[in-house]
């Protein structure tokens, strides 16, 4: 059955039934493949940002740093020296722009609820980071759109986020169970919009995707 709500990456309203349980229901995106939970469902601003008050992400703890390195690694590795960039989606304990920062790198925060200065988004930026926060954007286009906007030629989006692969048995995912998670990104719809905004798109693992700014020339 297709329903007509339309899809928050591609705004179709080609998208059928994926999976319903207790508290919402999640819906697949034909056309490009995105997993989306309906508005309906979305926790309000007081309860997203309750949520996030609980996070201990100290840029003291090694596990902590452990796991933004699956991204920091391979950024270090495509980026010049002394690069400027932006932390979108900061949190309460900013710590990956530390380790940036610790590399020689400059870094601005924005976070909506921690860190909420539009004017960054007036800057051009050499990279941009994202980690674990495109699954909670209501709009991701309208966000992941904006961000490219204000990255320089050649700038990389480094993004971490779970990627939902054939592989894995949506009913027992963890990373659905968050209820601040409401968009679930596959190969197929990461592709999609990396052919959408006209950029290049690399896998680098199940949790990590980058996306690189190309202009032509005449453009």
């Amino acid at each position: 059955m297709i329903n007509k709500i339309a899809c928050p990456l591609c705004k179709t309203t080609n998208s059928s039934k994926f999976y319903k349980e207790k508290f919402r229901e999640y819906l697949r995106c034909l056309s490009c493949d995105f997993i989306f939970v309906p508005k309906m469902y979305h926790l309000s601003d007081a309860e997203e940002k309750s949520r996030y008050d609980t996070h201990n992400n100290d840029p003291n703890d090694h596990r902590y740093r452990h796991f933004l390195s699956q991204l920091l690694v391979p950024l270090l590795e495509r980026i010049q020296q002394k690069s400027n960039g932006l932390d979108f989606g900061s949190g309460p304990g900013p710590t990956l722009s530390l380790m940036l920062e610790e590399c020689g790198h400059s870094v601005d925060l924005y976070d909506k609820f921690y860190d909420n200065d539009i004017s960054v988004f007036e800057k051009k930026y050499d990279f941009i980071t994202a980690t674990e926060v495109v699954e909670h954007l209501s709009e991701p286009m309208l966000e992941i759109s904006r961000l490219i906007e204000t990255l320089n030629n050649q700038g990389h989006l480094a993004v971490m986020t779970q990627i939902l692969t054939p592989q894995i048995d949506f009913s027992l995912w963890y990373y659905k169970n968050d209820p601040s998670h409401i968009g679930f990104f596959t190969k197929k719809s990461l592709s999609f919009l990396a052919s959408y905004l006209n950029i290049e798109v690399y896998f680098i693992s199940e949790r990590v995707v980058f996306f690189k700014k190309i202009v032509k020339e005449g453009y």
